[in-house]
């Protein structure tokens, strides 16, 4: 130990004589002022960044709203700035809601409890890149798409419109979708590798996650074969699937919304939808959704409710974006042809949602979709008798605090009015729901003469049916006449 310790020690003092700065007895020399800036700054600058990171990464800052996206609004046209968008959400450097749900928010939809009742619509992310990242953004719904079975590009650019004098846009996308496999790829991808029982596609409680399902361009227009492919494709992987027959973008697309094309639509998907129970693993079948246009007449709607009703669909979005130019536009971007979304929009959807939710029962649920920018907003559909919200044109402009300020300005209401979101819908869907109408007096003397003449029928018949048996047994023993002993007998002696 002795022999170590000596060793060391002329290690050290021979490294000190050739080394004098490490040395004992080396004074501490002065830090030069160029070196002490140096460290300031650099300090100063760690700090500034990650107060930054922080202030970046809370969905709630203004940061969002005032600076970032409307840089990417005015230096990228408008389909650029949406992919930029997309691609930074993916990438996982994407900012976060960072509260959890107020349980004045709580939502039922089925038998499913949903922390809050805001979505986003189909459209902003069309091929599944950023379905985690657009859950932590504090959405309880997010829809992806629309896709279609075979990858398309859609139709040519410019093909998206910012109206921000009018806080709308209008788009012409005509589906492009990088098609069934690569989104399936996706979804697969996010099922975590080592067993756990999760009870929703999209893997978080209180969410679901729907796949819009759309139909390609060079499809036969009245056939229905791409949404049923695509409801084999996803429905083991969403929660919803929802029927797009509504897209202005796509020829002859919204003809599936006639009566009879609907029927055998929704009867094909109702149909492909229940077989997955015998030819996939799925726990758990997808509910089916029917997204319409807010263009479509009263008696248009009047139609899809009957259908809807006779059928077992799941529920209906109200709505999609509209071919109507509403007088009060005045972007010059207003002539531009495609689907108007945004503000301008709201009168339509509220109109549709409202028809449609008086001839549909209180057990086939309402989203509302269109021009809802702010809680008043989201308020007044609840009113009306949706039962959750999706945004899309909001949501772009305003950033990715939307969904935070939305459900912020929504709790302010509800505290206002002493209530919780579930009272609001659960008492429109109440007063404002289809009942079956119950029969009058007149009606029921008819039914009960048409049972009674249906029991004197089928008792009729049964005495018929007696005679005839008694008749066919008479003719038998004519033609073959029961064999008598005692004939017989006699026609032996006399042989």
């Amino acid at each position: 130990m002795l022999h170590l310790r000596r060793g060391t020690l002329v290690n050290f003092i021979s490294n000190a004589q050739f080394h004098p700065a490490r040395s004992f007895f080396t004074k501490s020399r002065p830090i030069p002022p160029s070196r002490f800036k140096t460290s300031l700054y650099a300090t100063v600058f760690a700090l500034s960044t990650g107060v930054l990171a922080v202030y970046y990464f809370d969905a709630r800052s203004a940061l969002h709203r005032y600076v970032l996206t409307p840089i990417l609004r005015h230096a990228l046209d408008a389909e650029t700035g949406h992919k930029v968008a997309v691609k930074v959400l993916r990438s996982g450097l994407g900012p976060r809601d960072p509260l959890n749900d107020d349980q004045r928010l709580k939502a039922k939809l089925w038998d499913q409890v949903i922390s809050n009742p805001v979505g986003l619509a189909a459209g902003f992310d069309k091929d599944g890149e950023a379905i985690d990242a657009l859950f932590n953004l504090g959405f309880s719904w997010v829809e992806i798409g629309s896709v279609t079975p075979k990858a398309q590009a859609g139709n040519p650019r410019p093909r998206v419109f910012h109206l921000p004098d009018d806080s709308g846009l209008i788009n012409r996308y005509g589906f492009p979708s990088q098609g069934h496999a690569s989104v399936l790829s996706r979804l697969r991808a996010r099922i975590p590798s080592f067993h756990t029982v999760v009870d929703t596609a999209a893997l978080r409680a209180g969410s679901l996650l729907a796949v819009n399902l759309g139909k390609n361009k060079e499809s036969p227009a009245e056939s229905i074969d791409d949404f049923l492919l695509g409801v084999r494709t996803f429905g083991p992987y969403s929660d919803v699937l929802v029927v797009n027959v509504s897209s202005p973008n796509t020829p002859g697309l919204r003809g599936l919304q006639n009566r009879k094309h609907l029927e055998e639509l929704l009867a094909g998907v109702v149909l492909e939808r229940d077989r997955l129970l015998t030819t996939s693993l799925t726990p758990r079948l997808p509910k089916l959704v029917l997204k319409i246009a807010p263009d479509l007449n009263e008696s248009q709607l009047l139609d899809i409710a009957e259908v809807v009703r006779n059928s077992h669909i799941d529920g209906v979005i109200v709505s999609n974006t509209t071919i109507q130019r509403p007088k009060s536009l005045i972007d010059p971007n207003k002539n531009q042809v495609g689907g108007l979304s945004g503000a301008p929009i709201k009168p339509y959807s509220l109109k549709a949602l409202r028809t449609l939710r008086s001839h549909l029962p209180a057990s086939i649920p309402l989203i509302g979709c269109g021009g809802i920018m702010t809680g008043a907003d989201a308020l007044e559909y609840a009113r009306s008798g949706a039962s959750l919200i999706q945004v899309y044109t909001g949501f772009g402009y305003d950033g990715a605090g939307a969904c935070r300020r939305i459900k912020d300005q929504l709790i302010d209401e509800l505290t206002r009015e002493d209530t919780t979101w579930g009272d609001v819908v659960n008492k429109a869907v109440n007063d404002l729901s289809w009942r079956a109408p119950h029969p009058t007096k007149k009606d029921a003397s008819i039914e009960g003469t048409i049972t009674q003449l249906i029991s004197e029928a089928q008792e009729l018949k049964g005495l018929l049916d007696k005679l005839d048996e008694k008749m066919v047994e008479e003719a038998r023993s004519v033609v073959n006449p029961p064999d008598n002993s005692a004939v017989a007998v006699a026609q032996t002696i006399i042989r």
